[in-house]
């Protein structure tokens, strides 16, 4: 499970990398946050958050919800991290941006 939780940890970077990249958008909340807790206590914390997420709002704009903390979390090589409750508000948030993950 430990390599399982790293290779999420580094997932967690990438998505940040290629946001940053690719539209142009710089979470900085995120950032500290992956920082400071890691990428998995970072997902959970955003996935219990009832609260509307910007960055997901900011990747929606740029077309790239493949990008969100979301659609790295409902990955099937990850779902075994998370709580059916998280993965229904994984789930739940794109799926009300019509977003359907393909893998």
């Amino acid at each position: 499970m430990t390599n399982l939780v790293e290779e999420f940890n580094r997932g967690m970077w990438d998505v940040y990398d290629r946001a940053k990249e690719e539209c142009n958008y710089n979470a900085t909340r995120y950032l500290q946050m992956i920082s400071n807790r890691g990428g998995l206590a970072t997902a959970k914390k955003l996935l219990a958050e009832n609260k509307s997420q910007y960055g997901l709002t900011a990747l929606y704009k740029c077309n790239r919800l493949d990008l969100t903390v979301e659609a790295l979390v409902l990955k099937e090589k990850y779902r075994s991290l998370f709580t059916e409750k998280e993965l229904k508000a994984a789930r739940k948030r794109l799926g009300d941006l019509h977003y359907v993950p393909t893998y």
